[in-house]
This record gives C-alpha cells, sequence and structure tokens, in this order.
C-alpha cells in the first residue's frame, strides 16, 4: 500500500523549469561565464548551494557562490512576484490526492521560492510538510530530501509515492526506495536509466489519479 504522497514542486506543479534556465542562461552570460549544452540537464535537482557553487565554479561566473545564490533567487522571486506559471490542472491534482493521501513536498527550490509559489496556487495546506533541498546535506539525485520528508511524515519510505519530472528527481526518489510517477517535461526528457527507475511515466500531471497511486500499491 501507498501510505502517502510526494510531490516535488518545479516541473510538476509549477512550470518553473525554463524560468530557471531562462534566468541563469541570463545570468551566466551578464557575468562573463558559458553555458554549456549540458548545463541544464546537470542543474536540475541541485541544490541551491551546489548549482551556485557549479555556476560560479564550473561556468566561470565571476561571481561568488554565495553571491551567485543571492542574485539568482532574488530574479526569481521577482518573476514569480509578477507571475507563478503554474502547471494546468496541477492544483486540483494535488487536492485531490490530499484527500486521499496525506503530502509532502520535496524541492530543489529555495524555501521562500517554495512559500511563494505554493501561496499564489492555494496548496499550502494541502501540504503536511515541504522541505527544500537547501536544508538537507545533499541536492538531487541523492536521496536526502525525500528521506527526510518521509520521516517527517513518520511513514516508511517504501510505502512513499513520489511524483517527480525530471531525471536526477527520479532518482533520488528511488534511491531512497520509493515508488515514482514521472512526468516529463517535453522541453527535458528523461534520461533512459531514470525513465527504467520509474514506476509509471504520465503524458501530464493532470493524469495523476487516485487509481494510478492505487496501482502503485
Amino acid at each position: 500500500m501507498v501510505d502517502a504522497v510526494i510531490f516535488d514542486l518545479d516541473g510538476v506543479i509549477v512550470d518553473s523549469e525554463p524560468v530557471w534556465e531562462e534566468v541563469r542562461r541570463e545570468y551566466v552570460a551578464t557575468h562573463g561565464g558559458t553555458w554549456q549544452p549540458d548545463t541544464q540537464r546537470r542543474l536540475m535537482g541541485m541544490s541551491t548551494g551546489e548549482w551556485a557553487a557549479y555556476l560560479s565554479g564550473e561556468l566561470g561566473v565571476e561571481r561568488t557562490a554565495a553571491q551567485v545564490a543571492t542574485e539568482v533567487v532574488d530574479e526569481m522571486a521577482r518573476r514569480y512576484a509578477a507571475h507563478v506559471p503554474v502547471i494546468d490542472g496541477a492544483d486540483q491534482v494535488v487536492r485531490r490526492i490530499a484527500a486521499r493521501w496525506p503530502l509532502g513536498l520535496a524541492s530543489s527550490s529555495p524555501t521562500r521560492l517554495i512559500a511563494a509559489a505554493l501561496t499564489a496556487t492555494e496548496l499550502t495546506g494541502s501540504f503536511r510538510t515541504t522541505l527544500s533541498t537547501e536544508q538537507t546535506e545533499r541536492g538531487k539525485p541523492a536521496p536526502d530530501v525525500y528521506l527526510a520528508v518521509a520521516e517527517r511524515l513518520g511513514v516508511d519510505p517504501a510505502r512513499c509515492a513520489a511524483i517527480e519530472d525530471s531525471s536526477n528527481g527520479v532518482r533520488s526518489a528511488a534511491a531512497a526506495g520509493m515508488r515514482v510517477v514521472a512526468v516529463p517535461h517535453g522541453a527535458y526528457p528523461l534520461d533512459p536509466d531514470a525513465e527504467r527507475l520509474a514506476a509509471v511515466v504520465l503524458s501530464t500531471v493532470a493524469d495523476l489519479t487516485p487509481e494510478v497511486v492505487d496501482r502503485l500499491g
């Protein structure tokens, strides 16, 4: 049986991955760095500290990692204040699943962006607990954030379902021992190894029903 469901945020509830890519691409170009063809794929799932260090160290941005983190998140917060790009139907899906199972949120977004997104979607009360990888030792694909959310929910990770969009997110939840429902973004398809780790692959989050979760059990 599934005793709890844990959602990712970016790419599952909020279509923010293209926004993250645009903001970080512009930031890298403005500050003397070089964006690589595989940069976005590498960044997806990293914690704030990890991607800030990557931009500063690997991509040659002429700012410290701390400056990168502050300035990029400030710009994301500005974008969110103007518009939070909610995925069509995602808020209804979350409420539908919350009527059956306790929910957690395991996100690579900074805590203040999680709060902004959930406030904008009126989903704050749907989640028993939320956690950013800012608060864990390692970001995705390490299992830390999923294990911590399961612990907060008081549920065995093996009895949790995880809803993810990215390859690193799928790897993270699978490494935690969870059954993973993958909902890959059209612009960022799953790597083959990550797709094999998913119990179910859906075309859209609107296809996530209680019946899909029941079948995981």
